[in-house]
Order: C-alpha cells, then sequence, then structure tokens
C-alpha cells in the first residue's frame, strides 16, 4: 500500500492467450491502469477463462465486483465490436495510461505563482495539472482527468510521430481586476478543432466537452494567470493520433491533452512594430491541401524561411498565394490585414489559410465600429499604397506592422497612437480582460 491506494494485478484468459489487468484503487473507485497479453503458459487458479474477447469487460467487472462489492465506479470504457480482436483491445488497453490523481486534486491555495510578470515574455513555463483523456477509433471521448504536468509516453509507431496525424489549438485565459477569470470564445477552438480533426480522420471531443476541459485546466492552474495587464495563461489543446501504426491509416486510438504556461508579448519587439518579409522561395500551403486546418504538420515547413528571415533582422516571414505568387496569404503564424482610409481589406479563406479566431473577431468588431471591411484577393503589390498593415492571432494579438521588405524594396507603415490598429487591439483586448463591455457573448467566465 502507499499513501495513494492500494495496487491489485488480475489475471484473465481470453481464448488462447492470457490478458493481465492492472487495477489501483483509491477511495472506493477502481482505475484501470493497463491491460497486456501474456503468452499462454500462466494460468493461475484465480484466473478467469472466457472464450470471446467481448466479455472481457464483462469479466474484469465480475472480478471486481467480487472482491469490492461496495465500488461505486470503474473507470474502464466499453470496447466495441468493431475494436474486440486481440490486436484493437492490444492498441487500445496498453497505451500510456492516465497519470493517475485524486479525483478531486489538491490545488495550491496561492493567488500566484512565484514568478517575475515583469520579464514575462512567450516561453514555456512549467505549471501544475494538465488534461488528458483518451478514446479509440470509432469512440467518443470520455471525461478525462487532471494530471500533474509532465510527459507523455508514446508507442513509437503512434501515428503523430510517423505521420503528423494531430492537430493543436490556442486560446487564453485572462485575470479581471476583481480576480474572476476569463475566457475569450473557447467554443469556436473547439469547433476549429473538429473541422481540422474530420479532414485529419481523426476523433474529436465534443465542443461542451472541450469547453468544458480547458474549465478545468484553468482552475487547476489558475495561481499561473498573470496579475491583470501581466500577460495570460495560454493553453495548448492537442489533439494526437497516438495509437500505433505501421501502414498509412488513421491511428487507432487518440489522445485530447491540455496544458497551460503564462505568456505575454509573442514577439521579441514586444509591442513595438513587426518588420516583415515577402517569401517567395518557399509556400506555406497550397489549394486543396490542409493549409486552412490547424494541423501539426502546416508548421515546422515554414521554419527554414522564418528561420532565415530572422537571422536577417525580420520579425517573420508574409507568404504568398503558391498559384501566382501575386496575391497576400498570411504570416508564419498569424492573419495578415492592410488599411487604406477607412477600408480594411484580407485574404479570404479559400482554403489555403487558417480562419484565425482573433481575425474573425476583428472583422466583426471592425464593423462595429464604422470601417468596410472586404475579404478577397490581396495583391501583393497594394502593399505599396496601404496606410497600414497589421497582424492577428491569439498568441499576438493585434500586432502593427511597422514595415515589409518585398523584393529588397521596403515599404513602412504608419504606427501608434490613433491608428486602426490600435483602436482594434484596445477594443478586442479590453473585451477579453473584462475592461469593456461583452455585448457579443462572447466572454466565458471560470467559476
Amino acid at each position: 500500500m502507499d499513501e495513494r491506494g492500494y495496487g491489485y494485478t488480475w489475471i484473465c484468459v481470453v481464448g488462447n492467450g492470457q490478458w493481465i489487468l492492472d487495477m489501483y484503487s483509491h477511495l472506493d473507485r477502481l482505475y484501470l491502469l493497463s491491460l497486456f497479453p501474456l503468452p499462454p503458459p500462466i494460468f493461475p487458479p484465480q484466473a478467469f477463462c472466457v472464450s470471446d474477447p467481448n466479455s472481457l469487460t464483462i469479466v474484469a467487472s465480475t472480478m471486481i465486483r467480487s472482491s469490492f462489492p461496495s465500488f461505486r465506479r470503474l473507470l474502464l470504457q466499453n470496447v466495441s465490436p468493431s475494436a474486440s480482436s486481440k490486436i484493437g483491445m492490444y492498441n487500445w488497453f496498453t497505451s500510456q495510461p492516465y497519470p493517475l490523481e485524486s479525483p478531486n486534486p489538491t490545488y495550491s491555495d496561492e493567488e500566484y505563482a512565484d514568478v517575475d510578470w515583469d520579464s514575462l515574455g512567450f516561453g514555456l513555463m512549467a505549471t501544475d495539472y494538465m488534461y488528458i483523456t483518451k478514446c479509440c477509433e470509432g469512440q467518443h471521448f470520455e471525461e478525462g482527468q487532471l494530471s500533474r504536468y509532465g510527459n507523455i509516453k508514446l508507442s513509437p509507431a503512434a501515428g503523430v510521430l510517423n505521420y503528423g496525424q494531430g492537430l493543436f489549438e490556442g486560446t487564453k485565459a485572462y485575470r479581471k481586476e476583481n480576480g474572476r477569470v476569463l475566457l475569450f470564445r473557447p467554443e469556436q477552438n473547439a469547433i476549429r478543432m473538429k473541422i481540422g480533426a474530420e479532414r485529419m480522420c481523426m476523433a474529436s471531443p465534443s465542443i461542451e466537452h472541450f469547453v468544458h476541459a480547458l474549465k478545468q485546466t484553468v482552475l487547476a492552474n489558475k495561481r499561473w494567470i498573470p496579475p491583470p495587464g501581466k500577460g495570460s495563461l495560454y493553453l495548448r489543446p492537442l489533439l494526437l493520433g497516438t495509437g500505433p501504426v505501421l501502414g498509412l491509416a488513421p491511428a487507432p486510438e487518440y489522445t485530447f491533452l491540455i496544458y497551460a504556461s503564462p505568456v505575454r508579448n509573442y514577439f521579441k519587439e514586444g509591442s513595438a512594430p513587426l518588420n516583415l518579409h515577402v517569401e517567395e522561395n518557399f509556400d506555406r500551403a497550397s489549394r486543396r491541401g490542409t493549409g486552412n486546418v490547424k494541423t501539426i504538420s502546416n508548421y515546422a515547413p515554414v521554419l527554414m524561411a522564418q528561420t532565415t528571415a530572422k537571422k536577417r533582422g525580420f520579425s517573420d516571414v508574409l507568404y504568398l498565394d503558391s498559384a501566382t505568387k501575386k496575391n497576400l496569404e498570411e504570416v508564419s503564424s498569424c492573419n495578415i490585414f492592410i488599411a487604406k482610409g477607412k477600408c480594411i481589406a484580407t485574404p479570404a479563406t479559400n482554403g489555403t489559410i487558417l480562419s484565425g479566431i482573433t481575425r474573425k473577431s476583428v472583422i466583426e468588431i471592425a464593423g462595429d465600429l464604422g470601417y468596410q471591411v472586404e475579404e478577397r484577393a490581396v495583391g501583393v503589390d497594394e502593399l505599396i499604397e496601404a496606410d497600414e498593415v497589421f497582424c492577428t492571432g491569439t498568441a499576438v494579438g493585434v500586432a502593427p506592422v511597422g514595415s515589409i521588405t518585398y523584393q529588397d524594396k521596403r515599404m513602412e507603415y504608419i504606427t501608434g497612437s490613433g491608428t486602426i490598429c490600435q483602436e482594434l487591439n484596445d477594443t478586442i483586448s479590453g473585451i477579453q480582460t473584462g475592461t469593456i463591455q461583452d455585448k457579443k457573448g462572447w466572454i466565458i467566465e471560470v467559476d
């Protein structure tokens, strides 16, 4: 026995093979840690013999009830007929189990973590908890658990490692002056993940599950949310094909995970204007590809162009369309807008551009403020006549662009007080942090 509870090992014989059930008991609840096959020779007296692999879950429950008649809950998911073969159950049950915590983790009573909030940047800072749940192909994600932040184990044959079957999202939690915590349009992240999962042939959590998991992660890491005006808690939901697969095919198992890190400014320039370089040698996305979904495979390919540009003193890279090289698409990790007078234009999301949530919000806010907003093809030559250029994204917010270099020609833009960019940034930031009334129902308060 340890301080958490008791561990038990059960042996179940299925057909000509055997399965080890490693169970863990805590507070009248039983958790399945792992289940894996053994060679036939071992047949202990307490083994249960069944001929149908479909009966495995029933047998497990029977064994547990015989020794723990008062148990209230068995954290064990039923196996569907389509996954009832030995191989299917092996894939499902032998993946990394949930790191076990009490069903109600003990949170720190500290108001704030020991962090120098004034020097906070956009780098990973390990927090207390992460949220994790799994499901097999063709099934639905069940309620997950909070576990201590740390490494996870993956099969070397995991779909995400071999074939890039993975998605990620990004959203933030903000602390109000009165201490309450706010999320900004998290259901939009959930919708985008579901769209991406369909494109990548993956199971995905429901919108309600996604938002609930975000709230749990925020509450478990509340002391890591910076003070008002000092930053936010960045939340990174991941959807990964973690089941092993050798041939090119969807993974047999998926993991939904959320971790968090306190952050402030994304770019090293802080709130200073960005300097972009128009990239002509590499493409970010192509027509009928995956440029419009937030798959992990979209991001590593931009690193070469981005790294080269940064070595030359630029903040980031602005990509052109792959077909004609005449129209703007987006920056490596954010959307792009140009402004001339009272008219604002941004490239239309035609399948190669990510539909950013900040982008969508800025378009609506700009319309409310009386600006004419156009979603259309934006020619690279329009950069010459633009008054302002700015980027939008969860990580960057609404960031002003001071200059863009295209074919060795540097074009400069208006930045600072009184600009459209500043007005939009102040408005959306005010809604996110609760200093401006939310009239659109975009804010969710975390209880």
